[in-house]
């Protein structure tokens, strides 16, 4: 069973709401609630409503697929923070002046799925290998650096024989 929630065009930077996110990545779901309940970030409280609306849409798909449901076997598979829409505002700088204000927003999105969902990934490593034509590896060629320090070898035995 897998479920989606996204809110967009929170009014928060993303780069503040992924210090939260990336706590609560790959995580179960009641351990994720857990750490956005007691966390300190207001970006907590949002995330925190997407993580219980992602539960809410799993538990009716589970609902309407007549499946039963359990909240406590679901991780939070994926979970990004995207940049929303920035809104432009001015505001009043010395000698008539005006200085940009950014009030940035972001995307939410977590993905949740069920743990009891092995079965595509054994069903992969049971696949049987497919051998590759591997090409013989061609000669290397000397680098510059090759040919300057060769270079450099000739030049001290001719100045070696000079001196003699």
């Amino acid at each position: 069973m897998e479920a989606r929630a996204i809110q967009r065009t929170v009014r928060q930077s993303a780069r503040k709401m992924r210090l939260v996110i990336d706590l609560i990545r790959g995580r179960a779901v009641p351990e994720a609630d857990a750490i956005l309940r007691f966390s300190k970030k207001r970006a907590a409280r949002q995330i925190h409503k997407v993580l219980k609306s992602a539960v809410a849409n799993a538990q009716q798909a589970a609902q309407r697929q007549n499946t039963p449901f359990d909240a406590d076997q679901l991780r939070v598979k994926y979970a990004v923070v995207n940049e929303g829409q920035t809104l432009k505002r001015f505001t009043a700088a010395a000698m008539g002046r005006a200085t940009p204000i950014l009030k940035r927003t972001s995307h939410v999105e977590i993905h949740v799925a069920s743990d009891a969902a092995p079965a595509p990934a054994a069903a992969a490593k049971a696949a049987p290998a497919v051998a590759t034509n591997a090409q013989p590896k061609a000669k290397a060629k000397a680098t510059p650096k090759k040919k300057a320090a060769a270079g450099k070898k000739k030049t001290q035995k001719k100045t070696k024989k000079a001196s003699k």
